[in-house]
C-alpha cells in the first residue's frame, strides 16, 4: 500500500509502535497512513509509528470498516476461528499472524452448557516487541465476536523462538520472499 497523508480530525487514541505504549495524537496532526489491514491503521506521525484502532477511523476521515465475523450465521467452528485469526496483523508487517507463522497452537472446545472456548498460543517476531498485548488483544476481541464463542484466551509464548522459516508460502509471496 502506498502511504496516504491526512490530517487528524480529532484527538485520537493510539499505540506507539513498537513500544506498545498508549498515547493520544492531537487533532490537526499530519499523519501518513501506511497500513490498513485487519481493521486497524498504522500511521507515521511526528514521533514515529502508531496503531489506530478501527473505532477511531473517523479521526482519519475514514469510515469504520465493517465487522466481518461478527453476526455471522450459525455457530463458530474451527475454520471460522482460523479465518478470524487471519484478520489480525502485526502493524509493521503486511502479513496476518497465521501466515506470518506467529500462531503456534489453537484449541477449539465445545462447552458443556453450549457455546465454545478458544485457546490460542502465539508468539511475536521479536521478544522485545511491545505490541504483543495489542496484537493478542485484537485477536481475542475478534474471536469473542464470533457467534457462540463464550471464552477466548490468547497467550504470548516464546518457545520455540520465531524464525522467518515459519512464514507460510502465502506470507512469503506477500513479502516477496519467493
Amino acid at each position: 500500500m502506498q502511504a496516504t497523508s491526512v490530517e487528524l480530525k480529532r484527538d485520537c487514541a493510539a499505540i506507539a509502535i513498537p513500544a506498545g505504549s498508549a498515547t493520544t495524537l492531537p487533532a490537526g496532526s499530519a499523519v501518513d497512513i501506511t497500513q490498513t489491514l485487519g481493521g486497524s491503521y498504522t500511521v507515521h506521525a511526528a514521533g514515529g509509528l502508531f496503531r489506530i484502532a478501527a473505532q477511531d477511523a473517523d479521526a482519519l476521515g475514514l469510515e469504520r470498516p465493517a465487522e466481518s465475523a461478527a453476526g455471522a450465521a450459525g455457530e463458530a467452528n474451527e475454520q471460522m476461528v482460523w479465518d478470524t485469526l487471519r484478520t489480525c496483523f502485526d502493524p509493521e508487517i503486511p502479513v496476518n499472524i497465521v501466515d506470518l507463522g506467529l500462531v503456534y497452537d489453537m484449541q477449539f472446545a465445545k462447552l458443556p452448557a453450549g457455546g465454545a472456548r478458544v485457546d490460542v498460543k502465539m508468539t511475536l517476531t521479536a521478544p522485545g516487541c511491545g505490541m504483543g498485548p495489542s496484537i493478542a488483544g485484537d485477536a481475542q476481541v475478534k474471536l469473542l465476536s464470533l457467534p457462540g464463542i463464550e471464552d477466548a484466551r490468547v497467550e504470548i509464548v516464546w518457545d520455540p523462538p520465531w524464525h522467518h522459516s515459519m512464514i507460510t508460502e502465502a506470507g512469503r509471496k506477500i513479502l516477496g520472499l519467493e
